[in-house]
């Protein structure tokens, strides 16, 4: 089905592995496309609900856009939902998880700053060096690393295009997590399942209430809105939100439908 990328499911888990290897994972014209559809398939898939975005190999996550491509003349038409299908997806409510086994700049640094949550290998790197080639990180690096981290930080790596450590990035406040490689996969499960141990309608309203409510002018204005956010409406009239009491006053654990 892919040729770019690998997609598996574990029970309510869908794996997205970057998968070419032999070039850092750097994203293909076609592998944008592939993307697309990975994701597309994850947010209409009603009984998947926590994605895992990850990197085949120990060497990298994604070394970003395959700039030997394009030097070539390759040209890239990106999808309906931006780079890597996934930069400009803002309506996606299911949470993701960024599993970074190794070096993720450019556009692969800009693809883990789009997940909710980032647990690193200690080996990983993460940067947005494209000034030093000649080009700007257009593809929401420049957006959402300041929103993600205190601004003079942010402009210490975006004006300069270091690469920091997995270690600086969780003093820094964008990775949640750092891990020996050989247990990245595992810590992102856990962090999966945690998850999971709350209604996915719960999860889907409180990321779509965090992301609108930073699109807002003040608090006030969130607070008077999030109650006719559609998620909050679902969860509202979910079987779960009736599960969920019931099971707390039975002291036992909630089976959860998503519905």
């Amino acid at each position: 089905m892919y040729e770019n990328i690998s997609v598996t499911r574990d029970g309510h888990i869908t794996t997205i592995t970057l998968n070419r290897p032999q070039v850092m994972n750097a994203i293909s014209p076609d592998m944008h496309w592939e993307l697309q559809r990975a994701f597309d398939d994850f947010a209409t898939d009603a009984d998947q609900w926590v994605g895992i975005v990850t990197g085949m190999g120990e060497r990298a996550f994604c070394a970003g856009s395959d700039l030997k491509n394009i030097a070539a003349g390759g040209k890239v038409t990106l999808p309906p939902s931006g780079y890597a299908g996934l930069i400009g997806r803002f309506d996606l409510d299911k949470p993701l998880i960024a599993a970074v086994n190794g070096v993720a700049v450019g556009g692969g640094f800009e693809i883990a700053l789009c997940c909710d949550l980032i647990v690193a290998s200690d080996k990983a790197k993460f940067g947005l060096p494209e000034p030093k080639v000649g080009l700007a990180a257009v593809g929401g690096g420049l957006l959402n690393l300041p929103r993600q981290i205190p601004l003079k930080q942010a402009m210490g790596m975006i004006l300069t295009g270091r690469q920091v450590s997995a270690q600086e990035g969780l003093a820094l406040g964008f990775v949640n997590e750092v891990t020996a490689p050989e247990d990245l996969m595992t810590a992102a499960r856990r962090w999966a399942d945690e998850i999971l141990a709350c209604s996915p309608m719960s999860i889907r309203a409180s990321k779509q209430t965090v992301m609108r409510s930073l699109a807002e002018l003040s608090v006030e204005v969130s607070l008077a809105a999030q109650s006719d956010y559609p998620a909050m409406l679902a969860m509202r009239g979910s079987d779960d939100s009736k599960e969920g009491p019931r099971a707390f006053a039975e002291k036992r654990t909630p089976q959860w439908k998503g519905r």
